[in-house]
């Protein structure tokens, strides 16, 4: 080889270890904030995932009754048999329509203070089978965890960044694995157990992260249209550019204007089709003289309208309120929204999925595909593979860290004092900080925090 080749292939091999030394910098980074959340967001995800299974074991005495060949009693006299269990100031506000013969019959009332509390009856007799706080539910709180920590705003905007900067984790965790080498694809794609020490575990957690891959791009895309921040925002702009629920969804009855800033997210509902959460609930017409149609009226309607069993009805609770059914099964081409009024049953708006934009569409099969609803148990069953192989990764992560970590140091994977520009991976974090405006921030800090506090050259073992 003359002195020249040599040259350039010492160049090319150092280049190289450069820019993956730049990769593994930056997907420690990532997976150091990341990690703890993915273990949260992989245990509360995979349990709520199973939920239909998991409440009846919880709570089988509110849940399932013995089914009966005796006709089960109407709505209105259920209600009335919860109203009277319940404290007077006690206002209901929402009735799941569960029609399945082995299940309660359930009424959702808003306490004086505030709380909801969900009160649960035979339905063949009216025996009131006990009560159950709405926010304090098992299910409920994971639920709650997944989203924001229990924390509220600021924990919402973890879990936003957590979710954003797991594309960095991807991105950067497929370019280490991709090879450099003449290699196999069993050798890429299957773990070698014959390793010992780190080397076993750097291939389990490179092996695994390779299967989870896009699974997990799936999982992130697919939940970030919920987020509070960045979700929001979105959800206002495809509404904008007709691409979410556009004003052709509105039924031909003439509506009288909305209630102030009262939007389908605003109420009290356990789910919301991710189409009709910015839209507006109409009033049904204010008629001093007339008396509201009663509950069993209304299910009696929607029965006929072709909506089975299985959805919520938020009640009035004014003199203008409607009755707003929310429909949200697991096939989304189902998915209906309907506002009925409350005196004459005229429906003021029946929101289907052919009224969805095209990315309203997209997001309604992510959320079913996200929950593991949408091909049944084996749904379910792909999602917590992929839930709780990512919380795997954070262990085999942890591992991995752990021993190769020095003394009094975070342990931050070395930057080369001649690494080569990158300029295409610099492009995409540049464009991933403006579509995610909160990640491109930390992005800039976690940068000037790496060049300023964490800026060491010296080599490490790879």
């Amino acid at each position: 080889m003359s002195t020249t080749t040599a040259q350039r292939t010492t160049s090319a091999t150092s280049a190289t270890s450069a820019g993956y030394r730049t990769l593994w910098r930056w997907h420690f980074y990532a997976g150091l904030f990341v990690m703890p959340f993915l273990v949260v967001l992989a245990i509360t995800g995979t349990l709520y995932c199973f939920q239909p299974q998991i409440e009846p074991l919880l709570y089988p005495h509110h849940l399932i009754v013995a089914p009966q060949a005796t006709p089960r009693l109407t709505e209105d006299a259920l209600l009335a048999k919860a109203r009277a269990a319940m404290p007077a100031d006690a206002r209901a506000v929402t009735a799941p329509i569960a029609n399945a013969p082995e299940r309660s019959t359930e009424f959702i009332f808003r306490l004086a203070n505030g709380e909801k509390q969900s009160v649960y009856l035979n339905p063949y007799n009216g025996e009131v089978l006990g009560t159950l706080s709405v926010e304090r539910r098992f299910m409920q709180v994971g639920r709650m965890l997944h989203r924001k920590l229990l924390l509220g705003k600021p924990g919402e905007l973890l879990m936003e960044l957590a979710a954003c900067w797991t594309l960095v984790m991807i991105g950067t965790g497929v370019a280490l694995w991709w090879p450099r080498e003449k290699t196999t694809a069993r050798a890429a794609l299957l773990p070698r157990f014959s390793l010992r020490g780190r080397a076993l575990w750097k291939n389990l957690h490179t092996v695994m992260g390779i299967w989870l891959a896009l699974g997990t791009l799936a999982f992130v895309l697919s939940g970030l249209p919920w987020t509070g921040s960045w979700g929001k925002q979105f959800k206002a702009l495809a509404s904008a550019a007709n691409l979410g629920a556009p004003p052709g969804s509105w039924g031909g009855l003439p509506l009288r204007s909305a209630m102030p800033g009262m939007v389908m997210d605003d109420l009290p509902l356990p789910l919301t089709p991710w189409a009709v959460g910015n839209t507006p609930v109409p009033q049904s017409a204010d008629a001093h003289a007339a008396q509201a149609l009663p509950l069993g009226r209304i299910v009696a309607l929607v029965a006929s309208l072709g909506v089975p069993g299985g959805y919520d009805i938020v009640l009035p609770t004014s003199a203008t309120g409607v009755y707003t059914v929310s429909y949200f099964p697991a096939d989304p081409k189902d998915e209906r929204t309907l506002y009925i009024d409350q005196y004459s049953g005229a429906v003021l708006k029946d929101i289907r999925y052919g009224h969805y934009g095209a990315v309203s569409k997209a997001v309604s099969y992510g959320t079913s595909l996200h929950m593991g609803r949408y091909f049944g148990v084996a749904n379910q069953i792909l999602c917590a593979a992929i839930s709780l192989g990512l919380a795997g990764m954070a262990v085999t992560g942890c591992v991995m860290w752990w021993k190769r970590r020095p003394q009094r140091s975070l342990g931050a994977p070395s930057r080369e004092r001649a690494a080569p520009p990158m300029r295409g991976w610099k492009t995409g974090l540049v464009l991933l900080g403006i579509v995610f405006p909160l990640m491109g921030a930390t992005l800039l800090a976690v940068w000037l925090a790496d060049r300023t506090i964490f800026g060491r050259v010296a080599r490490q073992p790879a």
